[in-house]
């Protein structure tokens, strides 16, 4: 019989710690060790109870979340998942968190984010949180790379037909910071799912913006897919390509969760197969289950070029593992060597 995740509560809402603590208790898997108001107590308790995923907000008193989880990283780490309040600050804060080493980034429940769909969707992230692995002094083991510096040249190739369509999960948002950088101005239109709660994916896509050569928005309904832009689809929608003569174009849309995702690697990566077919490049990073397997095979089948990150560079290795077993993935590799290898396959279609 496999032991429960071990899990503590840290925020100084007292009605949160008692919502999380009671609905996450009803789940079979999980076992809430116990709360704290604020990162002093939390200390402790983390010492003493030695949870295995703790759950932090991020504004609280006597100390903030990010400096309190700057000094987990290097004197106790621990996978962290941030349960953020939606506003532009919030949202900004987990990003900054998720770069100093938290796995995965929550927000509270509110609007149309129900009570019932956040413990949905934490129950599977704690899950994914409990699978990586922490080395002391230098936070998780494959958050601690450098960004990558690499430049790419792109050969003068036709790229206003070509789509690269990437998904990912857990320690996704760290990987698609290091090499979205990497694609130079004139790559192919790319469109990215990464598993992100509602309210993050703009102030996500914003950052990848700031530090990329090529162009990266939220993706809105309607907008084209062309060279030199990223779209990343937002949180709690799907996104799928669409095409309209020479014109590729992207649609957002409502519709049920798929592996209990939305937005859903598998409902692009099936659009993209559909639209683009041998005209696309299809690649999966990191990140638990099997979202992405299946349309990642799809893609193959119509011809499209396939990569698949590799296990020694992923946070977590469920969403790879799962396409490689189906036989979808044309070539696994290093996560460094991903940019490099799709814009030689756009090349070679």
């Amino acid at each position: 019989m496999m032991s429960k995740i071990k899990v503590l509560v840290v925020d100084d809402s007292a009605i949160v710690r008692k919502i999380l603590s009671e609905e996450l208790s009803k789940e079979p898997d999980i076992e809430i060790v116990g709360t704290a108001p604020d990162p002093y107590v939390a200390r402790d308790k983390i010492v003493k109870l030695k949870p295995d995923v703790v759950l932090l907000d991020i504004e609280m008193p006597r100390m903030d979340g990010l400096t309190f989880l700057k000094k987990l990283m290097k004197y106790y780490p621990l996978p962290v998942i941030i349960v953020s309040s939606l506003t532009p600050k919030g949202s900004r804060a987990a990003l900054e968190a998720l770069e100093i080493g938290a796995v995965e980034v929550m927000c509270k429940p509110g609007g149309p984010y129900s009570v019932e769909e956040m413990v949905t969707d934490l129950v599977q992230k704690i899950k994914a949180a409990a699978t990586v692995k922490f080395l002391r002094g230098q936070g998780s083991v494959r958050h601690a790379n450098k960004p990558l510096s690499q430049e790419i040249s792109l050969p003068k190739i036709e790229t206003t037909n070509k789509i690269i369509a990437i998904g990912s999960s857990t320690g996704g948002t760290e990987a698609l910071r290091q090499i979205l950088p990497m694609f130079p101005p004139g790559s192919p239109g790319i469109l990215i799912v990464q598993h992100m709660p509602p309210g993050f994916t703009k102030a996500f896509a914003n950052r990848l913006n700031e530090i990329s050569q090529i162009r990266v928005k939220e993706a809105e309904d309607g907008d084209s897919a062309i060279p030199g832009l990223a779209l990343v689809a937002p949180g709690n929608f799907h996104m799928l390509l669409r095409r309209s003569g020479a014109r590729y174009f992207v649609e957002i849309k409502d519709g049920p969760r798929v592996h209990h995702q939305r937005p859903s690697v598998d409902v692009l990566f099936n659009s993209v197969a559909k639209a683009a077919g041998r005209n696309a490049v299809g690649i999966i990073l990191t990140g638990m289950g099997a979202d992405g397997a299946k349309g990642l095979l799809e893609m193959k089948q119509a011809g499209a070029k396939t990569i698949a990150q590799d296990e020694d560079t992923c946070v977590v290795f469920g969403m790879p593992k799962a396409a490689i077993q189906l036989g979808a993935a044309d070539k696994i590799l290093p996560l460094d060597q991903i940019p490099i290898e799709a814009l030689k396959m756009v090349q070679e279609s």
